[in-house]
């Protein structure tokens, strides 16, 4: 991506408040989006990618087949490297986490060039396919890592079960995606605003995962309790 690009959103990103940023890694090319092709994707009128408005970059107004990959590849830079985590921190004060990491190589790397978290994240399978779930790979990245950053999940958080899982494994916490939190809102047919739709959606899924934790006898996430959690999600998922 461009230098320019990534500096204006780095600089937003600060303005608006955020306590950190994400790097996704794991999309040099974009994945080949069957259904986005099919329909030939462009933004409907009136919308706008806010973020590169100031850049010229706001609208993808392409229509034939190849339009959304036409728009990123425009954007991308293909020599991008690991050593640019460096560069990303020479030019702001938030931690950077690397998004995309799913194997105990790529966790010492970014551990190595500086990375303040890792989130362990498939691109929900949209960018290649046949990776492993984001749950499976979660506890090699957790074993690379040593404790000496936080690991976070991505992908497949559906209900408090999930949640449980994760942080059995090892997981700080876990992130949902805003294709599940658009369910839940269709679920109630749009009678609820967005914001109060993620609160319903989190209290939610604590919930769930509370009752889990305790269902599975523990009374909070000690290590005793964390060993026992992580010996019945192995055998809830066969190994």
């Amino acid at each position: 991506m461009q230098i320019l690009v990534v500096r204006q959103l780095v600089k937003r990103a600060e303005e608006a408040g955020f306590k950190a940023i994400a790097l996704t890694i794991d999309a040099p090319r974009l994945g080949r989006r069957e259904s986005e092709i099919k329909n030939r994707f462009a933004l409907p009128r009136g919308l706008t990618l806010k973020n590169f408005l100031a850049l010229d970059l706001g609208k993808i107004d392409k229509t034939n087949a190849l339009g959304l990959a036409s728009y990123v590849g425009d954007l991308e830079d293909q020599s991008l490297s690991w050593k640019d985590i460096k560069w990303l921190q020479s030019i702001t004060n938030l931690p950077i986490l690397v998004k995309g990491v799913i194997t105990a190589e790529d966790t010492r790397i970014a551990v190595e060039y500086g990375a303040a978290g890792i989130i362990v994240s498939n691109h929900g399978g949209r960018q290649l396919e046949y990776v492993p779930a984001t749950i499976m790979a979660l506890e090699e990245v957790v074993k690379a890592v040593e404790g000496r950053i936080p690991v976070f999940l991505d992908g497949g958080v559906r209900r408090g079960t999930d949640v449980f899982k994760a942080l059995a494994l090892g997981a700080s916490a876990v992130f949902v995606s805003s294709f599940i939190t658009t369910l839940f809102l269709a679920f109630h047919m749009s009678t609820l605003t967005d914001t109060t739709c993620n609160t319903l959606l989190l209290v939610r899924l604590g919930r769930e995962a509370e009752f889990v934790r305790a269902s599975s006898g523990g009374r909070g996430l000690s290590e005793e309790d964390a060993a026992n959690a992580k010996r019945r999600v192995r055998a809830d998922n066969g190994t």
